[in-house]
């Protein structure tokens, strides 16, 4: 960006809608290309900009499916025939956890759901303030759908389950399952992780619903890190510049209204060029502190000047240091993820490829 003023833009990218197949990389190329060519047709892209792909269509790329029926085999092979099959804390969404259900459910006897009032991501089970579901009737619809006997309980302490024979549990967590899976010693435990996991290697985490038979798997780690290297490749040979690539997710934020913690893939980011950069944390002073208190006596282009020395003259490792106190102290791909996601949106925005310049500057 030429203009002095400007500092960290963030732009949502269009692209042709993805298919099974696509040539993902000269996609995203083209569609960062077109965003930023000037009218004398040279690219004005900044050093370290950053670019996005949201999972969906990295997935989708890689033709990353599996259908209701393939969970179903999968829970049998694990669980085996006239299972009662208990499903500890599942989220409460349509999206994500519904398809998943009915593919559980089918390979069941009886299915036993503990569904607490509040889940992992903070859904409602009753009365949900944006989309008034209510989730445990709902849920209980889709099993007995499938011909299987529900029983619904709002904790584990109400439930005993030395009560049913051949019990196999399905913890539904989605990021301390394996923590939760030791409480269960002596079981046949499983998570999410574990359902399809010779499919995609977060198993069901982070899967979506595809259509009413089949989900979209999160995006295959391996693969997904050779197309950010080749997408890093391609810009720096068409640009000159090296730009920062990531595929990213839920961008791990909290919704203050409805209590909402969007977080329900597995990271933040499967894939990303530029470790070194993306698994560090902001090395940043905050500017009002300094305003406030060391140049309290200083205004206009004389306080400006001096905050702008302080920040050139910083310590490379601000850790521990009072000059960093009200700092984001997260992760940069977590950060980056989070604003991506705000940007693209997961609706009918259709931009799922995000620019992102200055940021590091």
């Amino acid at each position: 960006m030429k203009t002095k003023n400007v500092g960290v833009c963030a732009q949502g990218l269009s692209c042709p809608i993805i298919r099974e197949g696509d040539d993902l990389a000269t996609i995203v190329v083209d569609s960062v290309l077109d965003a930023v060519e000037t009218e004398d047709h040279r690219y004005e892209i900044c050093e370290k900009a950053v670019v996005g792909i949201t999972e969906s269509i990295v997935a989708r790329s890689q033709g990353n499916y599996a259908t209701v029926d393939d969970i179903t085999r999968d829970v049998l092979a694990k669980c085996g025939p006239d299972a009662t099959i208990c499903i500890i804390n599942p989220i409460y969404s349509r999206n994500r956890f519904a398809i998943m259900l009915k593919g559980i459910a089918r390979a069941a006897k009886r299915i036993i759901l503990i569904m607490p009032e509040v889940d992992e991501v903070g859904n409602v089970v009753r009365n949900h303030p944006f989309t008034n579901m209510n989730y445990d009737d709902y849920y209980r619809e889709i099993c007995e759908n499938e011909g299987v006997k529900t029983e619904i309980f709002d904790s584990l302490q109400s439930v005993n389950l030395a009560d049913y024979k051949n019990l196999s549990i399905i913890i539904g967590n989605l990021h301390d399952y394996e923590e939760r899976k030791t409480m269960f010693k002596n079981r046949n435990v499983f998570s999410l992780a574990d359902i399809l996991a010779d499919k995609c290697e977060f198993g069901l985490l982070g899967a979506n619903k595809s259509d009413e038979e089949r989900v979209k798997l999160f995006p295959n780690k391996e693969k997904s890190l050779v197309l950010v290297e080749k997408i890093r490749a391609a810009l720096k040979d068409k640009t000159g510049k090296d730009i920062i690539v990531g595929v990213y997710g839920d961008g791990c934020f909290k919704d203050p209204k409805g209590g909402i913690w969007e977080f329900a893939d597995p990271i933040s980011m499967p894939a990303y060029t530029h470790p070194e950069i993306m698994e560090d944390t902001p090395n940043e002073l905050k500017v009002k502190a300094l305003a406030d208190s060391k140049y309290a006596n200083l205004n206009g282009k004389e306080l400006t000047e001096a905050i702008e020395k302080e920040i050139s003259e910083k310590n490379n490792n601000l850790k521990g240091s009072m000059q960093s106190q009200g700092t984001t102290p997260r992760l940069y791909r977590d950060l980056l993820a989070s604003l991506m996601d705000l940007v693209s949106g997961s609706g009918d925005r259709c931009t799922p490829i995000v620019l992102i310049q200055n940021y590091f500057r």
